[in-house]
């Protein structure tokens, strides 16, 4: 029986599922570890939806990111809105875009930059009130090599299923390790500096946009939903992979991990807490801990003190994609075995 789609406690993050067709991850818009309402894209990166990243620069105007209910009639549950600030005309090395980094491990098996490179294919689902053509890319992690694509949006606030097939690229350096293999852009509104001509490689500068295509920043309040965003190997776009939501968090959680409040246990007198990762993680990540709201503070259970730790040292071990260890300074000293809680962020993403 084929797997469609399953909701969100149906199976745990233990069920059984093999493959891997959608190189994309958290394409179906339902993982929002971050937890915000809305995000304000006014910088470069702005991490969003699990896995997708926007960047904003130049003479282009701030806009914003929700996760909708609003969604094709195809089973899926979210989309990402992206709602455009005041339009402008943009600038040579101005940009808005929408990306999402895949890890080299997870696209090795196209053999990019060789002979025996495969072609794959980009799928989605996307609603705009702006129609036109429309510019997608496909670039390196070194950024010296990106393939440049088209798809046109023909009916306003209409859902519309696009596919855009990449052949073989054959040249240019491709990871295959735990950093950026592959990356994928949608331009918003790319200016020409960073715009490389459609349907062919376009090599020797940093190009995430396409030239002459129609930018939603130029259109005051522009609407931009997109779901059902696949990437899968081969010349032909199948049907999504609606992977369980269980397996999706665990993917999610490799790059980005929101643990809320954890109990940890002190190691030493010195106030050495630890805990082991519920994923390992894609490298060593930064961390970030606070309680109710306050960076850097910890709570202890024995006398329900709060401490702000002033110049709290936070590490990880050498095999720390596994292991965490964060070490508080030895002005708050702690009991060996006492108790601790804070929230904890991990981030290791690309």
């Amino acid at each position: 029986m084929a797997l469609t789609q399953v909701d969100q406690g149906l199976l745990g993050t233990n069920a059984q599922y093999t493959g891997f067709k959608n190189r994309i991850i958290n394409g179906a818009m339902v993982i929002n570890q971050r937890g915000s309402s809305s995000y304000t894209i006014n910088t470069d990166p702005v991490y969003t939806l699990d896995r997708f990243s926007l960047g904003q620069g130049g003479n282009v105007n701030s806009f914003t990111v929700q996760q909708s209910t609003t969604v094709p009639t195809t089973g899926f549950k979210n989309s990402m809105l992206v709602t455009m600030g005041t339009g402008v005309t943009v600038a040579a090395g101005a940009y808005a875009y929408l990306r999402q980094a895949i890890e080299g491990y997870n696209v090795a098996d196209f053999n990019l930059g060789s002979s025996t490179a495969s072609p794959f294919t980009v799928s989605f689902y996307v609603r705009s009130n702006v129609t036109g053509t429309f510019g997608v890319s496909l670039r390196n992690g070194g950024s010296t090599a990106t393939y440049c694509a088209t798809y046109t949006i023909n009916a306003a606030s209409t859902w519309e299923y696009k596919t855009v097939t990449i052949p073989a690229i054959t040249s240019g350096t491709w990871t295959t390790d735990n950093t950026s293999g592959l990356e994928l852009y949608f331009d918003l509104g790319v200016g020409s500096t960073y715009s490389g001509t459609a349907n062919q490689l376009n090599t020797g500068a940093n190009y995430f946009g396409v030239t002459g295509t129609t930018k939603l920043a130029a259109t005051t309040g522009a609407t931009f939903y997109i779901t059902g965003v696949q990437l899968e190997k081969g010349s032909t776009a199948t049907s999504f992979d609606y992977r369980p939501y269980g397996t999706e968090f665990q993917l999610c959680q490799r790059y980005y991990q929101n643990l809320g409040n954890v109990g940890v246990s002190a190691l030493n007198a010195t106030g050495v807490v630890g805990f082991l990762f519920p994923t390992l993680m894609r490298a060593t990540p930064t961390i970030t801990f606070s309680y109710n709201g306050t960076s850097n503070a910890i709570y202890r259970f024995s006398d329900a003190a709060v401490s702000t730790l002033s110049s709290p040292t936070i590490i990880a071990t050498s095999f720390g994609m596994q292991n965490m260890y964060a070490f508080s300074p030895a002005s708050w000293a702690s009991t060996p075995g006492y108790g601790y809680q804070a929230a904890f962020v991990l981030n290791a993403e690309l």
